[in-house]
């Protein structure tokens, strides 16, 4: 089969296309025949090694200390199930299905391997395999932060700075789907898709700074990593919380200090990927809640351009790789 291996730290340069052998699933997975991928913040940061300071040492023992553990990057997957294990009972040859992995090899290659019961489903009827690999990875995200940390309740005022990326643009539609009222912060180009999203309203961050409206919200939700605790405290609201999926050790402090304080909270985390929560969001798709926005489509033979552009930093929701077969 052919895919993509990173055996190097490094630029998307390092990204090589290879022909390899097709895995062969143990007895609990299912071998998928990959119709289309991504490239998620999640991908380029692992290829590059985008990781400093406090996280530095152990992040470099997970994934690698000398090149990655994981030859093949891409966490989100779409495709159709070619061959299954012998004690795999949730799928069978020919079942349509999406889902996300972080561990092991991924999804930048023809053929991948995925456990019955990692995150993946079945694909709802009518949706392509382009849109169904470019819901996990951003609506897992969102559902973790918003509902589990961010404890999101209707009637809320919530804010999404970076509302146009892979998790923005599904936190926005998350956000609305739990019933709150929703402010979006993006550039001035994204200003309408951001709307046809839901947002109730949308700041333009290059012509105004949201911290100075004068207004409060219940959450702020950083995507991003382009604000800090400081500049937004005044606009949250008395037990408000500040939600970032980007931090460093001054972050973890603040959550720290913030935790025993009482009042606003500061609250880091990293994503989980549970099959019930992606079930939970294939809900949330089947009544139309959550629509992909996909920016760009390359091929798997234009790897290289395709993290290029996303690391670039203005992608408009998900950068899809399709893979021909």
């Amino acid at each position: 089969m052919k895919a993509v291996l990173c055996e190097k730290y490094g630029p998307p340069e390092v990204l090589k296309l290879r022909e390899m052998e097709t895995p062969v699933p143990g007895d609990r997975e299912v071998l998928i025949r990959v119709h289309a991928a991504t490239v998620t913040a999640a991908d380029y940061r692992m290829r590059s090694f985008d990781v400093s300071g406090l996280f530095w040492l152990p992040m470099r023992l997970s994934l690698g200390l000398t090149r990655p553990k994981r030859g093949i990057l891409g966490t989100e997957l779409a495709g159709e199930v070619e061959t299954v294990g012998k004690e795999v009972s949730l799928f069978k040859k020919g079942d349509r299905v999406f889902g996300i992995n972080t561990g092991g090899n991924g999804a930048y290659a023809e053929y991948a391997c995925r456990p019955q019961d990692s995150a993946l489903a079945a694909i709802p009827t009518g949706m392509t395999f382009e849109q169904a690999a470019a819901i996990p990875f951003g609506a897992l995200a969102a559902l973790y932060f918003l509902r589990d940390k961010g404890q999101i309740r209707s009637g809320q005022r919530v804010l999404i700075y970076g509302a146009s990326g892979g998790v923005g643009t599904a936190a926005v539609q998350l956000a609305k789907s739990f019933g709150a009222h929703v402010t979006g912060v993006c550039s001035t180009g994204n200003i309408g898709m951001v709307r046809s999203l839901g947002a109730d309203q949308v700041v333009d961050y290059t012509k105004e700074d949201f911290s100075k409206r004068g207004e409060t919200w219940d959450i702020i939700f950083d995507t991003v990593g382009k604000t800090s605790f400081s500049r937004c405290r005044g606009s949250l609201e008395k037990r408000g919380r500040y939600l970032l999926t980007v931090f460093y050790l001054p972050q973890l402090l603040q959550m720290l200090w913030t935790s025993i304080t009482g009042g606003r909270k500061v609250i880091c985390g990293i994503g989980t990927e549970k099959r019930e929560d992606l079930l939970f969001i294939r809900g949330l798709m089947e009544e139309g809640k959550i629509e992909p926005v996909i920016d760009r489509r390359y091929s798997l033979g234009q790897i290289i351009e395709a993290h290029r552009y996303a690391e670039g930093g203005h992608k408009k929701g998900s950068v899809v790789i399709t893979v021909d077969q």
